[in-house]
């Protein structure tokens, strides 16, 4: 049975009519006190979403430099598709913007469905846009993304564990001096990759040098432009370098290729997602292989498992990744002076 506006407000000792006000989203409630009532709406199972009749795919685009309309939203649309035709229910997707004039609009409607879970790519939300996320009436899972708040559920990428893993590879080829091709565009996953990094580097004694890292746009032709630019200071080069993703890779190929340096017999390269151009760059890249399509349907499973369940407590699912080793790492190569000593 459905809980009622009185249930709720002697749950939480707020009056019925702020209840009313923060189920129905309407000016004048503080942000603590509305998702403390929305959380207890859950709890008490104000919202009934038992059974879902579809579940809609959101493409959730910030800044819109990170989250485009790339091979790995692609790859999660197929995957959610495929997931809720198995289960019987419709798949739609939405795209919404930040600077879409009517946001605020378009995003109470979509997480105001109750009868239509939510799976949103968070990958460039902010803490502040997780406020907004945390008032779905919509069973909701967040992908990509983890709110600090731990206001919904979420899967994502074991983004640390697996940089370190790939650092650790370049370490056991035999590489001392690794360096980071940074993206300049700072998401939660790359903060999380860039600890993995350095967090491999000091298990093995090995310093993240700061003339090591190199800024770079996250997409692929700017990524090349920036490395060229960096590169035409003739700098130090470590014997490696561990990319925050495939774009920033292949753009550093390009760059190396242009200015004559070998890969990987001069520098060895890592990438990361296995985006489908990586195995045809030249060289084919080794890099971290994320399961896009199985992360997709997974979302769809837990996502319908936990409204049927009656979930209301927030849980955090990390998906684990592979080393895909194609031909851009090799041992580094022993200059005389050291093949000497």
């Amino acid at each position: 049975m459905k809980a009622s506006l009185q249930q709720i407000s002697e749950a939480t000792g707020f009056s019925t009519a702020t209840v009313s006000n923060a189920l129905n989203h309407k000016r004048g409630v503080n942000a603590e006190t509305a998702s403390r009532i929305l959380e207890a709406a859950r709890r008490l199972g104000y919202f009934s979403t038992a059974k879902l009749n579809a579940v809609r795919f959101v493409q959730y685009k910030s800044s819109g430099l990170v989250v485009a309309d790339t091979p790995f939203f692609a790859a999660l649309a197929k995957g959610i598709e495929q997931e809720c035709r198995t289960l019987g229910i419709e798949a739609i997707l939405t795209v919404i913007s930040r600077s879409d004039p009517d946001f605020d609009t378009l995003l109470e409607q979509v997480l105001g469905d109750v009868s239509c879970g939510v799976v949103l790519l968070a990958t460039e939300a902010t803490e502040e846009d997780m406020e907004l996320f945390s008032r779905a009436q919509a069973p909701l899972l967040l992908l990509d993304n983890w709110p600090e708040s731990a206001c919904a559920s979420a899967l994502l990428i074991s983004n640390t564990d697996s940089a370190c893993h790939a650092v650790e590879y370049l370490i056991e080829k035999g590489h001392r001096e690794i360096g980071y091709l940074k993206s300049s565009v700072r998401i939660k996953n790359f903060f999380y990759r860039q600890e993995g990094y350095r967090r491999a580097l000091a298990l093995h004694g090995l310093d993240a040098r700061e003339e090591f890292e190199v800024p770079l746009p996250p997409e692929t032709s700017q990524a090349w432009h920036a490395m060229s630019c960096w590169l035409k200071g003739k700098p130090q080069l470590p014997t490696a370098f561990f990319a925050d993703n495939d774009n920033i890779a292949l753009g550093a190929l390009k760059a190396f290729a242009e200015h004559g340096i070998r890969v990987p017999q001069d520098v060895s390269i890592i990438g990361f997602d296995d985006m489908p151009f990586a195995e045809f760059s030249t060289p084919p890249l080794t890099t971290v292989q994320v399961e896009k399509e199985e992360m997709g349907r997974l979302a769809v499973r837990i996502l319908t498992d936990r409204a049927r369940a009656g979930l209301s407590s927030a849980t955090k699912t990390q998906i684990c990744t592979r080393l895909v080793e194609r031909d851009s790492v090799c041992p580094p190569v022993l200059t005389q002076k050291e093949e000497t000593t």
